[in-house]
């Protein structure tokens, strides 16, 4: 471990130098839940939300703001996003949705946080989406599952 990077010597917050990074390719890979009531997971399954369809908003959502991370969290560089998948899978045994995000990019940094955003934002769209059917639903479990390329190598949860 290095230590922390967003800090001057002097312990001043700082977007880090990467000018001098080499170009790689780089991808991450997140995930998170949002638990809900079996009535609410079966009106997103039947298309009977009021405001449309909860998963093709998300998904959307979910795109948008792997693209937004950097106007978002303050030391995150903009990157130019190479794709941005997202994928949902509907859990009848814990009554909720596992959302899935990857995120790629060539460039000087990787992607954590952009797949970590996306998926943030595409649980917030679900919830807000539902919020009139279920205003329990609980968000949770958000966390880097993968990430390859750069200097640090692989990661595997």
């Amino acid at each position: 471990m290095t230590g922390l990077t967003h800090f001057d010597k002097n312990g001043k917050a700082r977007m880090v130098d990467v000018s001098e990074k080499p170009f790689a390719a780089r991808e991450a890979v997140a995930r998170g839940f949002v638990s809900m009531k079996k009535s609410t997971l079966r009106l997103i399954r039947e298309g009977g939300i009021a405001k449309g369809d909860v998963l093709g908003v998300a998904r959307v959502a979910g795109i948008m703001a792997a693209k937004k991370t950097a106007e978002l969290i303050p030391m995150c560089h903009p990157l130019s996003i190479a794709s941005v998948t997202i994928d949902f899978a509907i859990d009848t045994k814990r009554s909720g949705i596992q959302i899935d995000s990857r995120v790629r990019v060539t460039g000087q940094t990787g992607v954590e946080m952009e797949a970590l955003t996306a998926v943030s934002a595409a649980a917030l769209t679900i919830y807000d989406m539902c919020k009139s059917a279920d205003r329990g639903m609980i968000i949770s479990d958000i966390m880097l599952v993968e990430k390859k390329g750069g200097k640090s190598g692989v990661f595997r949860r």
